[in-house]
């Protein structure tokens, strides 16, 4: 090893597809002295027994894009490389045997459309076409993508990797990274040892990237990261020869956990089963290389079963391997990429759920590109590392939620679905007398919350559906309980960050769109901005004193919002701190809510004394609280911040309290269905870090007339060159259509966007979705002259447009 340097600007660690990916895209860039390390030989790990499978479409557009990348650098790999990748683009077929996934594959090809992917809905028939020895008596419908395909795993990582060796990348086999040397939030260098322990050294480093698949939980420990993956067995088996077997397409048959590939005559049959085997839970035997798991015939065997039933000749055909190896899963299906939100210079690429291959172009170019510039190049929010939670990466939690997660890439993705294991771990204050009321929880970031309340008699479960769900009445009860009278609901899992020092006002007025030189007990609602005027944040933040104000974020980004408030803190004299958990947060909302806040406490909530954006300490029953008149429901409201230890009796007098004003308890849907009928944006959906704040409709939220705050310069230069796009909200003409998001939106006959969001208005008595329409050169009214659909399952639905609120466009009910 006399050859491998002794410092580097990157080392790579791990050469999986992803690892060499990462590497090839780097050295693109014209980075010099990037070294990737792998432990025994390049593939090793699980790359060298992947289907192969490269699919185009993907849940989100910017998956998508990089979905699309991958299948398009691939076709061009061989050329440049010499590396026969072994890439066809042999399309594939996604079959459906109910109504429901019928249902679910025709909204995803209209999805796909919309991204800009060539699909085609297809009947039965038409799939027997496609492929015919399949048995489609009780096949419902397909969805076929002419341009997706397969490849050779194996050598795709080879021909990265000799694409990145082309260009000066130090790539070396049988060497393991035995240590990695901190100081403060920087890693400093790892140290090596060759894989027969004659020779070891260290390489110093400005950085590290975590490709360690499997191996990435225990890599990221060294470093000092929380990376939650968990390796779990997976089974495939490969056919002998079979006579006159030909090029097919790529076959999934979700519904039977089944996919299906084509290769050299054969047949290999894989499986996503609903309920899968973790392994490798005190740690994978340093000697794993290449190596197979035990098989478990009685575990694949209802997979095979009913694929003989769907593929006659497969009865006929010998197995010529039963294969069972491990792929690494996440807690919630997406994989791991970015910078890890604990240290500064180290980056993660890894937990691919099986999906490697199809992803690894995409996430190498895509990490390359924000490494390079120190930017997301989009919106990377589905993937980023620092949406994981801290707890996330415990190892019991881990082996339990990787017994579903497997299984969830082929199930019913039902709009609204819940994780069914690894669930209770964190529970807000009010959560047993939720649950005594009726409450029906779904989990987010690890939180239980509630999200709707079922009646008595009523199944306290969700039945899940594309059309109306079981809780669809209970929402509706309850969204009308907030416009016309009042309810009540727990907040409690909402990020609370608090900012104090000397410094705090101007540290907020540098991270923040909005001024917050404010009087003490003021709120502002505000954006933190990245360099190009994209929204990293959509914030709350309430001066509690002249040196210290609360942040309250999404519950999802609490940890990627803190990171980002503390990688720009720079000198400024602050104090951060995570709070969350120090307050319960119940929220009183609707035009009697005043009523209810009068009935428990002797404090003055009048205009005059508690004007809305305002908040006030009080006593409330026999404690105190802090109330913070905001609404995100669009009516007349207060949340109520009370400490852990007095939660329990703030719930209970304020329920005993509205029992006389026909209080009720509602849930977070309840919360998203009148949001969007006010129009509020949802962080995520409606605004990320790509969506330019003044297109997003919130430029009254961003203060430029002070100076030198992050993204100002960009929003100057968007004020002076104009918008590209505007979002506006969409009402459906037809009551019956519902929206959840990715919807296309088709503008005077032609597709323009897809719905960032969408939910049912109860109020205004249809779905109500919000998107992003192109304006280039174009006024307001020139927008809103256009005819709208939005296109639901293939068929085209009249939609209003819509720039103001569609309800209280004046927001006069909350300032009332």
């Amino acid at each position: 090893m006399a050859d491998l340097p002794t410092k580097a600007r990157v080392v790579i660690i791990g050469g999986g597809v992803v690892g060499c990916s990462v590497a090839y895209h780097l050295t693109k860039k014209g980075w010099k002295n990037v070294v990737l390390l792998e432990r025994k030989q390049l593939t090793s790990g699980t790359t060298w027994h992947a289907a192969g499978l490269i699919a185009q479409l993907r849940a989100t557009a910017n998956m998508t894009k990089l979905a699309k990348y991958s299948q398009e650098l691939y076709g061009d790999l061989e050329a440049e490389t010499g590396v026969a990748t072994g890439f066809r683009r042999c399309g594939s077929i996604t079959v459906a045997l109910t109504d429901e996934r019928k249902e679910e594959i025709f909204r995803q090809a209209a999805m796909a459309r919309a991204f800009g992917v060539e699909v085609d809905e297809i009947s039965p028939q038409e799939v027997k076409e496609k492929y015919e020895h399949l048995n489609v008596d009780d096949v419902t419908a397909g969805v076929w993508l002419p341009l997706d395909g397969q490849g050779d795993p194996a050598n795709i990582a080879l021909a990265l990797a000799k694409g990145a060796r082309q260009r000066g990348a130090v790539v070396r086999e049988r060497v393991k990274v035995t240590d990695i040397i901190r100081k403060g939030r920087h890693v400093t260098g790892v140290d090596w040892v060759s894989d027969d322990g004659s020779e070891q050294g260290h390489i110093e480093c400005d950085m590290i990237v975590n490709c360690a698949g499997m191996w990435g939980h225990e890599v990221g420990r060294m470093a000092g990261v929380n990376v939650p993956l968990q390796a779990c067995e997976h089974f495939y088996i490969v056919t002998e020869g079979i006579s006159g077997l030909s090029q097919m397409p790529v076959l999934r048959i979700p519904d039977e956990c089944a996919y299906y590939k084509e290769d050299a005559g054969k047949i290999l049959l894989g499986a996503f089963e609903p309920k899968s085997k973790p392994w490798g839970m005190n740690g994978i035997p340093d000697s794993f290389e290449f190596d197979q798991l035990p098989e478990d015939f009685d575990h694949f065997e209802p997979i095979l079963e009913a694929a003989c039933n769907r593929m006659p000749m497969l009865a006929e055909a010998g197995i010529h391997t039963f294969f069972n190896g491990p792929e690494s899963f996440t807690p919630d299906d997406a994989y791991h990429l970015g910078l890890a939100p604990e240290m500064d210079n180290v980056w993660v690429a890894a937990g691919f759920n099986s999906i490697g291959i199809q992803s690894a172009g995409g996430a190498g170019m895509a990490l390359a590109e924000w490494m390079d510039s120190g930017d997301k190049p989009f919106d990377l929010g589905d993937v980023d590392i620092s949406r994981m939670q801290p707890f996330q990466g415990n190892k019991s939690y881990l082996l339990e939620r990787s017994t579903e997660t497997l299984g969830l890439l082929y199930a019913d993705h039902f709009p609204y679905r819940q994780k069914a294991t690894a669930r209770g771990v964190r529970r807000t204050p009010f959560h047993e007398h939720l649950r005594a009321q009726g409450a029906v929880f779904g989990e987010l970031a690890g939180w239980e919350r509630a999200n709707w309340f079922a009646r008595t008699g009523q199944n306290p479960e969700y039945e899940y559906s594309w059309k109306r769900q079981n809780f669809f009445d209970n929402v509706a009860e309850e969204h009308n309980a907030i416009r016309t009278n009042v309810g009540m609901y727990d907040m409690s899992s909402f990020g609370k960050i608090r900012v104090e020092g000397p410094d705090a006002t101007a540290y907020m007025n540098h991270i923040g769109g909005g001024q917050y030189d404010v009087p003490t007990g003021r709120i502002v609602y505000t954006q933190f901005l990245n360099r190009a005027g994209g929204i990293e944040a959509d914030v709350t933040v309430t001066r509690l004193s002249e040196s210290a104000y609360l942040v309250v974020t999404p519950a999802a980004t609490r940890l990627a919002d803190e990171t980002w408030m503390r990688r720009n803190q720079g000198d400024f004299n602050v104090v951060i701190t995570d709070v969350t958990a120090g307050e319960g947060v119940l929220a009183v909302m609707g035009p009697r809510a005043r009523d209810l806040m009068q009935a428990v406490s002797p404090n003055d909530f009048s205009n005059g004394t508690n004007p809305f954006g305002t908040a006030q300490e009080i006593e409330l029953g026999m404690g105190l609280a802090r109330v913070h008149r905001v609404t995100y429901v669009g009516e007349l409201g207060w949340e109520i911040y009370v400490s852990s230890d007095m939660a329990g009796h703030a719930f209970e007098t304020l329920h005993a309290a509205g029992q006389d004003l026909g209080l009720k308890l509602c849930g977070m849907h309840m919360m998203d269905t009148c949001r969007i009928e006010k129009g509020f944006r949802h962080f995520g959906h409606d605004i990320t870090a790509e969506d330019h704040v003044l297109e997003a409709g919130l430029g009254f939220a961003v203060k430029t007339d002070k100076p030198d705050f992050i993204g100002r310069d960009a929003v100057l230069r968007k004020k002076e060159n104009g918008l590209e796009n505007r979002l506006i909200q969409f009402r459906l003409t037809d009551p019956e259509p519902l929206l959840y998001h990715n919807e296309p939106i088709v503008r005077d006959g032609e597709i323009v966007g897809y719905l960032s969001s969408g939910a049912y208005g109860h109020h205004l008595g249809a779905a109500i979705g919000m998107g992003y329409v192109p304006c280039r050169g174009q006024s307001v009214a020139d927008v809103l002259a256009s005819t709208y659909e939005i296109d639901v399952m293939g068929a085209r639905v009249r939609a209003e447009a819509s720039l103001k609120p569609f309800y209280d466009p004046k927001a006069e009910r909350a300032k009332a």
